[in-house]
């Protein structure tokens, strides 16, 4: 795109300073805007104005471009200039800071859109259970939104039939011009019959007012797929507010909060769960029975010698996603009972007067009862 040197496109010599630099870029600005100057190429020279610009106000790359010469310096800086934005679509970085005066002028130096305009989308926030996250599950919601009117199929006109907007004959903007000192400068606005539609409706629809759409409250089924976690949003193409008259509709999005579980915790595609046993199961080792998250009943065994908060694991009982099931973590806590009876106070004394026999042998009352005293 570039047409030669930089300088020569802003037309200042090698060693301006910022300030020369910016007054020209301004006085060429306001001479090539596409809105004011109709020449042909004006268009073009307006983004070579500006990739000047964004080059020689930049103290960095003005230094490199400096060293590295024209031909150089855009080489190696191609797909610089390749983003969105400009006018036409050309796609230009600039910097039009201490320039909001001129572009004042413009409605803000960008182009209106125009035509029919696609729907915005919707979200919305339910709230589901673990297990059924866990499980996945089909749901019907309510959705308030907007759908084209049926009396006049989303036209906005009892005919279904639409004209050219007169006021902007079918632009679907407004050109006011504005005399300065500088020329005549042009204004584009959004046309406020029509709304930048470019067309309005033969004879207004009385159902919706010429809007062509209306508030509907529907019930939509929804799928949530096993697995989904807390804050995951869920897309429903077309279910959002109707677009105008012969465009798409928004999408309804769907954030999902998993309320807490009474019993199961969830780390991941792992749930995890707790049980209760006394010293002489965690002693002897036993077998109890644990429910899932599914309301299925399944044995675990319990180890002899287990220790407090060791997690056993019950393997592809957890989350049921990507394939591959997670596992259930079942932690083990050892409940200390608050009251015995005086048979089982007798029996608890007699394995205490044993591990004192064991001289220390590292029984499991050694470390809490610790040595009887010898006399002295």
């Amino acid at each position: 795109m570039s047409a030669g040197d930089y300088y020569d496109t802003l037309g200042v010599p090698r060693n301006a300073d910022e300030k020369e630099i910016k007054k020209a870029y301004r006085n060429l600005a306001r001479k090539y805007h596409p809105d004011v100057c109709k020449e042909p190429g004006a268009e073009e020279k307006f983004k070579q104005i500006n990739e000047a610009y964004s080059v020689l106000s930049d103290d960095q790359k003005k230094a490199q471009y400096d060293n590295m010469g024209h031909d150089t310096f855009t080489n190696a800086s191609k797909g610089s200039y390749t983003g969105g934005g400009g006018f036409g679509g050309g796609g230009f970085s600039s910097d039009f800071s201490g320039f909001g005066d001129i572009f004042d002028f413009f409605g803000g130096g960008g182009r209106q859109r125009s035509g029919p305009q696609p729907g915005a989308d919707l979200l919305m926030r339910i709230q589901i259970r673990l297990e059924d996250a866990v499980a996945g599950m089909d749901r019907e919601i309510e959705v308030m939104h907007s759908e084209p009117c049926t009396a006049c199929s989303g036209s906005g006109s009892e005919t279904k039939r639409l004209n050219v907007c007169p006021r902007c004959g079918g632009s679907g903007q407004m050109r006011q011009a504005t005399n300065s000192p500088f020329g005549q400068f042009v204004r584009m606005s959004t046309c406020t019959q029509c709304g930048g539609k470019g067309k309005i409706p033969e004879k207004t629809c009385r159902e919706c007012h010429g809007t062509g759409h209306s508030r509907i409250k529907r019930k939509v089924s929804v799928h949530i797929p096993a697995g989904i976690d807390n804050g995951m949003r869920l897309r429903m193409e077309g279910y959002g507010e109707a677009g105008d008259y012969g465009a798409a509709n928004g999408d309804l999005f769907l954030e999902v909060y998993v309320q807490p579980h009474d019993r199961f915790t969830r780390a991941g595609d792992n749930l995890e769960t707790s049980v209760e046993i006394s010293p002489i199961q965690a002693i002897l080792g036993t077998q109890i029975e644990i429910e899932t998250i599914d309301k299925r009943h399944i044995d675990l065994r319990i180890p002899a010698g287990i220790q407090y908060n060791t997690a056993l694991k019950l393997a592809g009982e957890g989350v049921k996603r990507r394939g591959k099931p997670g596992d259930l973590l079942v932690r083990v806590r050892i409940i200390t009972p608050k009251s015995i009876s005086n048979e089982q106070k007798e029996l608890y004394q007699k394995l205490a007067e044993l591990e004192g026999k064991g001289g220390g042998a590292g029984g499991f009352f050694s470390g809490i009862m610790g040595k009887k005293k010898g006399k002295k």
